[in-house]
Parts: structure tokens; sequence; C-alpha cells
């Protein structure tokens, strides 16, 4: 080697790895481009899976409801009082409101439910989807916190959906009974839920024609279950909550924020149950004052009604859509005229039932009694 090639060389190592290092700033961006696209390929595919299965679920679920009616008469459950109870006892098995609120759909729709009685399993879902908080409240209290924090929030939770879901429903009724509805309902666009459902009807003939309508049953809580399950890990993932998550919680400070707060949550998770159960961590951390988990709830009750409006239009049953609005706009009435009229007490009593309830095991048992007889009791009416 040459003098000059000794000079070289060093040069052109390092153009050799300026190369390298500018090859690899190329492709880093093309990387992150091709992870991109197949994550948004991933949740296209995911989304259409979910829309197959949950309208596969609704009428597999309605083709059996006739067996499910025969069922329901054997046990005298009829009246918008003795669904109001199985809804409640049905959420507290499921441990969630949702599938439950899509199956009081499909009863309407398969003819084992009327109306009326729709909106009463609709609004006793909405009950019982509650205790999932204070249950998982609990947990943490016997995992070792032994902070009552989350059985607290739990109760306000209870007992705010309460409050506001027994007068609201009596508007419901009223407002389904008077046709007010039928009109704005039936202006709801749903062409769009042809291709589902001729895709899956087949399918669902096929199954009906050879197996007991108890199995199609099953098999439509099955496949229901599923779909929600697979929504539910679409969905972003806000359980434990992040800190970006914790910061943005500290912007809504006041009631009427956190009222909205609420609702905005309720609209990404789907699930009034684990938008309320976020709340458990961040009252822990201080991040949350326990006095807002009241507009919390209270957001997060209207927005719930999302994906049940979205199962009534998978259903044929045309008055599904005014079930939902009916329950739907009755709840955000009765918050708002709550929030702008009555917050102070209405939030102070509340709070003071939750804190005089948590704070004792004898008035605690004496809660979840009353929280478990009452939809036993609706049953029996």
């Amino acid at each position: 080697m040459t003098p000059g090639d000794a000079t070289l060389a060093p040069a052109s190592e390092a153009h050799v790895h300026q190369s390298h290092t500018h090859a690899r700033e190329d492709i880093a961006p093309a990387m992150g481009a091709r992870r991109t696209l197949r994550r948004v390929l991933a949740t296209t595919a995911g989304l259409a899976a979910v829309m197959v299965l949950f309208v596969l679920a609704l009428k597999l679920l309605s083709a059996s409801a006739s067996a499910v009616a025969t069922l329901l008469r054997q046990f005298d459950v009829h009246g918008v009082a003795n669904f109001v109870g199985f809804g409640w006892l049905l959420a507290y098995g499921a441990l969630s409101g949702s599938p439950v609120a899509a199956l009081s759909l499909s009863l309407l729709d398969g003819g084992a439910a009327s109306a009326t009685e729709a909106l009463g399993m609709l609004a006793g879902s909405r009950l019982g989807a509650s205790m999932v908080v204070l249950v998982v409240g609990f947990v943490g209290y016997l995992a070792g916190r032994r902070r009552p924090d989350g059985i607290y929030i739990g109760v306000v939770a209870l007992l705010t959906t309460a409050t506001i879901y027994v007068p609201a429903t009596f508007v419901a009724i009223k407002l389904l009974d008077s046709g007010i509805l039928d009109a704005p309902a039936r202006a709801i666009p749903n062409g769009w839920t042809e291709a589902p459902s001729a895709l899956v009807n087949p399918i669902v003939r096929a199954i009906d024609a050879r197996l007991p309508g108890a199995l199609v049953f099953l098999l439509g809580i099955g496949a229901l279950l599923g779909a929600f399950a697979l929504f539910d890990r679409l969905l972003p993932n806000l359980d434990p909550p992040s800190p970006r998550f914790e910061r943005m919680s500290k912007h809504f400070a006041a009631p009427r924020s956190m009222f909205l707060f609420g609702m905005l949550v309720t609209s990404l998770t789907m699930s009034v149950s684990l938008s309320v159960t976020i709340l458990v961590p961040l009252a822990l951390k201080n991040i949350v004052r326990r006095e807002y988990v009241v507009p919390y709830v209270m957001g997060a009750n209207i927005t719930t009604f999302i994906d049940t409006l979205f199962a009534a239009l998978l259903v044929n049953a045309r008055a599904a859509p005014a079930v939902v609005l009916a329950e739907m706009l009755s709840v955000s009435l009765v918050s708002v005229v709550v929030l702008v009229l009555v917050y102070g007490p209405y939030s102070r009593l509340i709070l003071a039932s939750a804190h005089a309830i948590s704070g004792e095991r004898r008035w605690l048992a004496t809660f979840l009694v009353v929280f478990v007889g009452t939809p036993l009791l609706l049953m029996l009416l």
C-alpha cells in the first residue's frame, strides 16, 4: 500500500460509514410506513370481522326468539318491570351491559319482547353494568390496597346510575308510546347494513333449520360475546390509564367539563363499565377528585348507547331505533336537568350516601343486598 492509499483509506471508510448511515435513515421511514399500513389493514380487517360476527349474533338471537319467548312464558316473564329485572340480572352475569342491550333488541326483532319490554331490558342492562365498577373496587381492596376509594367509586356509580335511570325510563316509555320518535328513527340511514345481512342470512337459515332453538340461542350469545371481545381488543387501551390520559383528565376539573369527559371516554371505549372503572386508579392517585365522579358517570351513561344504537340499525324490527333513542334522549334530558338545576344538592346527597355505605361493612352489605334483591323482586312482580 502506498502512502497515498493509506491516506485515502480512512476517508473511504468514513464515506462507507456515512453511506450506511444515510441508508438506515432512508429505510427507517419506509419501515415505519409499512408498520403503519399493516396496523391499518389489521384494524380494518378486525372491524370487518366484528361487523360480520355482530350481525351473525343478532340474526341468530332473532331466529331463536321463539324458543326464548317460550322460556320467558314458562317463567312468567312479561311486562316492563320483569324485563328490567331480567336485563339487570343478565348484566350481572355478563359483567357488562352492552351484550344484554343488544340481546334486548334481538328479542324485540324476533317477537319475544314488545317495544316497551325491550326498553325495560335495555335500562336494566345499564343498571347491572354499574356493578362491575364496584366489583373492581372490591377486588382492589382485597388485593392489598386496603383503601376504600375503589369501593366508594363503585357505590357512587351505582347510586348515580340508579337515580338517573329510574326517572329517565319512565320518561322514555312515555316518549316511545307517543310515537314522536318514529319519524327520527326512520330517518337514520341504514342501507349500509344490507351487505353484512346478506352475507350472514344463508348461514343463519342453515343453522336455524338444523339445530333446536335453545342451541341457536347459545350460539348467538357466543357470537355476541366474541364480537364484543374482539371489538374491545381493537379499541384504544385506556386501562390502566396512560400518563397522557392522566394529564388530560386534569383539564376537566369542573362538573360540566367532567360530564363531557365521561361522554368522550365512553365514546372511545364503548363501555360504561370500562370507562367508569378507569376512574378507580385515577382516584387512588388523587388525579380525579371524588366529587367529580358523579358528573363523569352521568356523561358516561349517555354515550354508552352508541353501540346499542348501532345494533338497532342491524335488526329488522322497525321499533328498535326508536327504543334506543327514547332511552338515550331521556337519560340525556334527566342528566342535563340535574346538572343545570340541582347539581349541588344532588351530588352532595350521592357523595354523602356513598361515604356512609363504603365506610361501614354493615351498610355496604345492606347496599349489596338491595342491589341484588331489587332485580329479583322486579322479576317476581
